[in-house]
Formats: C-alpha cells, sequence, structure tokens
C-alpha cells in the first residue's frame, strides 16, 4: 500500500512489546517452515538460476527438496479446467483466492489456483503497530499460507516474480489473438503457464528521495521492519536502563502510519524517550476524517509528542565519522514561510512517506507489455481489468483505478479487500460467460490506533461519529478480527485476544485493589 495506513474495512461480513518479540523467537518464526530453498543468482545470468525438485504435500502447497533437478514449468494437476494464477499474497492477492475457492463452480470450470509471493507469510499490516505495543503475537497477524490454505485447493509458491509473458494483447483493430492467458517466469527459474492472471504485487517503501533515507533511515511496510525496528528500541531500552540516556525517535510523515508510530513508540518509551513528527504540511492527517485528526492531536499533545510541521527532511546523514555512534542528524528544510531550518539529532529515523509499486521492478516483457501510469501502477478498466489485457486483472497497488470523479483510488487496506472481492467475481463471470460487474468503492470508514487501549474510528455511515479511546480500540480490534482471512484462523486469534484481555483485566484489578489497601 503506498501509505501503511490502518484505514480498514468495516465491513460486517467476513474476510510487543520488547517482553512478547524477542530477536531469537521472531527470526525463528520467520525463517522456520517450507519455502522453495531456491539458491538466489544474478538475475542477469538466468542459466545460473536453480530451483530445487517441487513436491506437493498433504496440505496443498509446494515445498522443495534439496539438491535435485527440476522441472522448469509448473505442473499443474488437471489440464482442462482453468488455470488462475495469483501473483502477490497480500490483501489483493490471498482474498481474491479465497473468493474463487467460496464461489460456487460447475465441476469442469471451478480453477485451479496457484498462489506466489516471496515470503511464507501472509501479514495483516494495519496491526503491525501492535507488534510495538505487545498486543499481538506474529502468528496472529503474520500466519504463514501453508496454515491458511491447509483446507483448500490453492497451492503456494513461495518465489519472486521476475518476468510475465502475456499472449492475450488486443491489437489495434480490436481483435483478439490469443489462446491462453501467458506465462509467469519467477526468478528461481520456474515458469508458470495461465489462463487468468492477478497482479497484487504490493508496493514497498521509497527511501531514495533524499540523500542518506535507504542507508540510514528505517521503513515500516513489512513484518521484516516492525521486528527490526523493535529489535532497535529494545537495545536502546537497555541501554537507557543502564546509563539513562534519553531515547530520541524521528518520525518522518504525519499521514496514518506516521501518526500511528509516533503514538504507539511515544507510549512505549513514556518518559525515557522524545518522539519528534515530522510533516512537509501544517497539520497531521490532512485527507483523514476530522475526528480521527483531532483524536489523534490530542492523544500526541498529551504524550508530549514534539511536532514539527511545515518542513522537508534535506538529507540525514550520521551524527559522527565512528560507525559505533548510532546517533543521526536529519537537516530541515521550511516548506512553509516563516520557518528557519533547522537540524535535530535522532537515534531511529523512520521514514513513512512514499512507496512505489513492485511491478515496477519486473523485467520488460517484449511488445505486449502491460499499461503503468507515472506511479507504476497498471491502467485498468472499471471491471479492474488491465487495458488491452483482457485475461489480467489487477487491483491493491499494482491499479491505477479510478473513482466516479476520476481520482485514483487510495492504495488502503479497505480498497483493497473490496477489490478482491469484485476481482473473484468477475474471473467466475468471465470463465462462465456472464458479464463483468464494474468496481465501486464503497467508503465504510477509517480507522487508527493511538496505543495500547486507544484508537480513534470515524464510520462513514453516522457523519460526525467518533469512537476514542478504549471503545475506538475494542471497535477496530473487533473489525480486524472479523476480517482475517479464514474461519479457522479467526477463531484461534479471537481465543487468544479473549485470553489475553482477560488476563489484563486482572492485572488491573489486583493493581487497584493494591493502591486501595495501601491507602487504607
Amino acid at each position: 500500500m503506498a501509505v501503511l495506513s490502518s484505514v480498514s474495512s468495516l465491513l460486517p461480513f467476513s474476510s510487543y512489546g520488547a517482553n512478547r518479540l524477542t530477536s531469537k523467537a521472531s527470526l525463528a518464526s520467520i525463517t522456520s517452515g517450507f519455502n522453495l530453498s531456491s539458491r538466489w543468482n544474478s538475475t542477469r545470468n538466468p542459466s545460473r538460476l536453480h530451483l530445487s525438485r517441487a513436491v506437493t504435500n498433504n496440505s496443498g502447497n509446494t515445498e522443495v527438496s534439496e539438491n535435485e533437478a527440476a522441472p522448469r514449468t509448473y505442473a499443474w494437476p488437471d489440464n482442462k479446467r482453468p488455470r488462475v494464477c495469483i501473483l502477490g499474497g497480500g490483501f489483493g492477492g490471498l482474498y481474491t483466492a479465497l473468493r474463487l475457492e467460496s464461489l460456487v463452480w460447475p465441476d469442469d470450470k471451478k480453477p485451479q489456483v496457484v498462489l506466489v509471493d516471496q515470503s511464507e507469510r501472509f501479514v495483516f499490516k494495519p496491526m503491525l503497530y501492535e507488534l510495538l505495543s505487545g498486543e499481538v503475537d506474529v502468528w496472529e497477524i503474520a500466519p504463514r499460507f501453508s496454515d491458511l490454505l491447509t483446507n483448500t485447493g490453492i497451492k503456494f509458491l513461495r518465489d519472486r516474480v521476475k518476468t510475465l509473458l502475456p499472449c492475450d494483447h488486443v491489437g489495434v483493430n480490436g481483435s483478439e489473438s490469443f489462446i491462453t492467458g501467458g506465462t509467469v517466469l519467477l526468478e528461481s527459474g520456474f515458469k508458470i503457464e495461465y489462463d487468468w492472471l492477478v497482479l497484487a504485487l504490493g508496493a514497498e517503501s521509497k527511501l531514495d528521495v533524499v540523500p542518506g533515507a535507504t542507508e540510514l533511515a528505517f521503513p515500516f511496510y513489512t513484518l521484516e521492519d516492525a521486528i527490526k525496528l523493535n529489535e532497535k528500541l529494545s537495545k536502546l531500552e537497555r541501554k537507557n536502563f543502564k546509563d539513562g540516556s534519553t531515547i530520541k525517535v524521528a518520525v518522518v510523515g504525519c499521514g496514518y502510519a506516521g501518526v500511528e508510530l509516533a503514538a504507539t513508540i511515544s507510549e512505549r518509551l513514556q518518559d525515557r524517550g522524545i518522539v519528534q513528527s515530522i510533516n512537509v504540511s501544517k497539520n497531521i492527517l490532512t485527507s483523514a476524517p476530522n475526528g480521527n485528526r483531532e483524536a489523534a492531536m490530542k492523544v500526541l499533545m498529551s504524550r508530549k509528542v514534539q511536532l514539527l510541521l511545515g518542513y522537508l527532511v534535506k538529507s540525514i546523514k550520521r551524527a559522527s565519522d565512528s560507525k559505533e555512534d548510532e546517533g543521526y542528524l536529519l537537516e530541515l528544510q521550511p516548506a512553509e514561510r516563516g520557518l528557519e531550518n533547522q537540524t535535530i539529532e535522532a537515534d531511529i529515523v523512520l521514514w513513512t512517506v512514499g512507496a512505489k509499486p513492485l511491478l515496477t521492478k519486473l523485467e520488460a516483457s517484449g511488445p505486449n507489455v502491460l499499461p503503468l501510469n507515472a506511479r507504476g501502477q497498471a491502467e485498468t478498466d472499471e471491471t479492474l481489468r488491465v487495458k488491452g489485457h483482457p485475461r489480467i486483472f489487477a487491483l491493491g497497488d499494482s491499479s491505477s483505478l479510478r473513482d466516479s470523479n476520476g481520482k485514483l483510488l487510495p492504495t488502503t487496506a479497505q480498497v483493497a479487500f473490496q477489490e478482491a472481492d469484485f476481482t473473484g467475481w468477475n474471473i467466475w463471470a468471465a470463465i462462465n460467460n456472464r458479464p463483468l460487474l464494474p468496481f465501486r468503492f464503497q467508503n465504510l470508514g477509517e480507522m487508527m490506533t493511538l496505543g495500547r487501549y486507544d484508537a480513534a474510528i470515524s464510520p462513514s455511515f453516522i457523519e460526525g461519529l467518533t469512537l476514542e479511546g478504549p471503545i475506538g480500540h475494542a471497535a477496530r480490534k473487533l473489525a480486524y478480527l472479523i476480517r482475517l482471512p479464514t474461519d479457522e484462523h479467526r477463531f484461534k486469534v479471537g481465543i487468544s485476544w479473549f485470553a489475553k484481555s482477560a488476563v489484563d483485566s486482572i492485572a488491573v484489578l489486583q493493581s487497584n485493589l493494591t493502591k486501595v489497601l495501601s491507602g487504607s
């Protein structure tokens, strides 16, 4: 998503701090489990790419055994049924696959679905902040695809996409000259021939806009980013415990991601740290409902977050030449009149501004290249099909769909949820020769976390209403619980969250009783 936002769906139907997230346990949880064990070599020398022999396990996921030759082409189980390849296992890709699985199909037309993603885990990104506050565990918001897809017919491949070779290009005169959709070439050398392709590759942080940002700033976009940040904070907290040094955190950007990070980290550090938030605009959350903006401002002020509004970050550099000194200097340039240049110090620089779609990283695919806009998103029609390619659908960060006013839809979780539902249905319609439905985005509201027991929700169906504090926090977690991928995972997480809430409630009760008794 272009900005890691907690703007999420409030649909009524389905879809650690340091004490919970130790570095060893976190890394083990990410690297364990199956993977393609591909030996990654330079993409400029395809002949050196290797892939171990693919084996399908009992859960229907593709694994690999080492040191064995592999077939270069993915073998679909049935040569007669439609073949759907989904690239990207985020909100758009995974939920499209699950939507296809849930629809009713004629026996001979139910598609075979393969899902490709570079990670072994699906990540519920709007709740990455809760890893820093200790509210959730990794498995709750980042389950393995192998676990989620165990009881489905969806196959999973862990790999990276290298090249698209579509064969469904519509000629200038409107004629269609294709038999199948095309081929996907993966970095491991594996090829997947498909009839229908779904592009949901997501995006990555855009750090190369300011000198020093790529090398020195922390992005906050992936599970790995959250774990790395948590480890850094834990290290600084240990240092603070030893020498009492103040922890200084600079957050670049005051959109949803920046504000949620500032609120979460300031609550975690309390009097041990200083959080400074930098934004080019004179306001925070410029596109958010007034209720969310006011709630966020109130929380940030109560936690003494310093707002540096109307500034651009000119550069980021180390505070000293010594690599042992991990301090950084940020040069700020005024974006508004009446302000002066200034330099601030920070132990951590968090970058939350900008993202670039991963479609731009794919190699050129011959004459039938996909039409991309200036941001690197595929141009789609209102049914989410890529223009000129009737066998390819694009959604989420990979799509440049516009609303009825001609404005690009935001790349948020809420939009991706709804697009996945339409994409699954339209693939069903295309296979069964039915009319495709035009996508219509329904804004159901926006919500954000502001700390361990604090959040803000502004539902669109009740104008002027904003739920804040513990009530907003509970409503937000319930909405996200409903939108977790599968019933089984939803049930497990619900039990876990209920148990944690019960333990926290007992702890608060004991604390209050202790205070009362000691006072008497």
